[in-house]
């Protein structure tokens, strides 16, 4: 018992004092100790994979010590759209960097199936999930990247609608295209939110759910899940219960085959959801929980992977996910903008700017 005493302490200092719904005393042990282990080993994560956790935790805390992790972040993110977006008006670069984008995706039954979606968009990736993935995390900062007019140009004159209506795409990767039309209509390339989730549930329909094999099942979940994650600004701001009850009520009816059929990183999700749309009090969120900590492994202080990989690069996002389905806090926490935070202010990379020259990255009660 002294260990757990020693882990309800160190929750203490780590996050808020209090939840929007309390999770067990047990479940917050388990929350203190993934959290523990994650941040004695925060350093030898991967340098994205360190901002992933940092920028999480600070919106869930509110704490400019987690500042430093989306600053290294910054670094890497920056450095990639210098790299990227300043190469532009080259076309070959755009082109080798296009399939250098699909080659890296691998060779396994899932990376087959979405190189065969996207023989249609070859450049596709370039400009979603490279250029408006490093310069939406920039704007999220509160700043302005390297050759950032330029990537703007650039991607408002793609035709990034029809890649990402297409029903191929969706079946290959339906959450990260929820994260590319967030992203366009966040940098103000296009707003393609109605579009997509048209073309998202005339490719799922509820109807057609007993024919969908467990991973096609585990796509629209994910991709279900990003619609309110990309609302909420990754865990900025709450969303409206009204606006995304078609969500929230499939995920109540279907709970029992999403705890079944899919894993913990989505399984997870699926209870923030309902926390992001203030139902703190829902049985999902009592259930999801309940399913994740069944999953903890005690000797390695963590939720391995649904194999049984303990590895903690490749599962911090499923574990960091289930440390904020125990540990909701009553209020989220935007930013962090790291132009204002005294902890890295002095430290930003010569490469990006404010918003608007000439004044002040937005103040958190500004945001707000």
């Amino acid at each position: 018992m002294s260990k757990f005493r020693t882990c309800l302490l160190t929750l203490a200092v780590l996050s808020p004092n209090t939840w929007a719904q309390p999770a067990t005393e047990a479940q917050r042990q388990i929350a203190s100790l993934i959290q523990q282990n994650l941040e004695d080993h925060l350093y030898q994560l991967p340098p994205r994979t360190q901002g992933h956790y940092g920028i999480r935790l600070f919106r869930m805390t509110g704490y400019d010590k987690y500042a430093n992790s989306a600053l290294i972040d910054l670094y890497a993110v920056t450095n990639a759209q210098s790299w990227y977006a300043c190469q532009l008006d080259d076309p070959k670069f755009v082109e080798q960097a296009s399939l250098e984008a699909i080659s890296e995706l691998g060779n396994g039954p899932r990376a087959k199936a979405r190189k065969k979606a996207l023989q249609p968009f070859p450049e596709f990736l370039f400009y979603t999930n490279i250029l408006l993935r490093f310069g939406s995390r920039i704007d999220e900062f509160g700043l302005i990247g390297p050759c950032h007019d330029k990537m703007i140009r650039a991607l408002t004159k793609q035709d990034l609608k029809t890649g990402l209506t297409d029903k191929a795409m969706i079946k290959s990767w339906s959450a990260q295209l929820v994260n590319y039309v967030y992203w366009a209509k966040q940098l103000g390339v296009g707003d393609y939110r109605e579009d997509y989730k048209r073309a998202f549930q005339e490719t799922y329909p509820d109807d057609a759910d007993a024919k969908l094999s467990k991973a096609q099942f585990r796509n629209k979940i994910y991709g279900m899940t990003h619609f309110v994650f990309a609302a909420s600004e990754y865990y900025q701001q709450e969303v409206s219960a009204k606006e995304f009850a078609w969500i929230l009520d499939y995920f109540d009816a279907n709970l029992d085959r999403i705890l079944k059929d899919t894993t913990p990183d989505i399984i997870a999700e699926v209870g923030i959801s309902f926390l992001l749309a203030g139902q703190t009090d829902h049985r999902v969120v009592a259930l999801t929980r309940e399913t994740i900590v069944n999953s903890f492994n005690a000797k390695e202080n963590i939720i391995p992977s649904p194999r049984g990989n303990p590895n903690l690069a490749l599962g911090e996002h499923r574990n960091v996910l289930a440390m904020m389905l125990i540990n909701w806090p009553n209020t989220l926490h935007p930013g962090p903008y790291l132009a204002e935070l005294k902890a890295t202010r002095k430290y930003l990379p010569h490469w990006v700017k404010l918003k608007q020259a000439g004044q002040q990255a937005p103040t958190q009660a500004e945001k707000k």
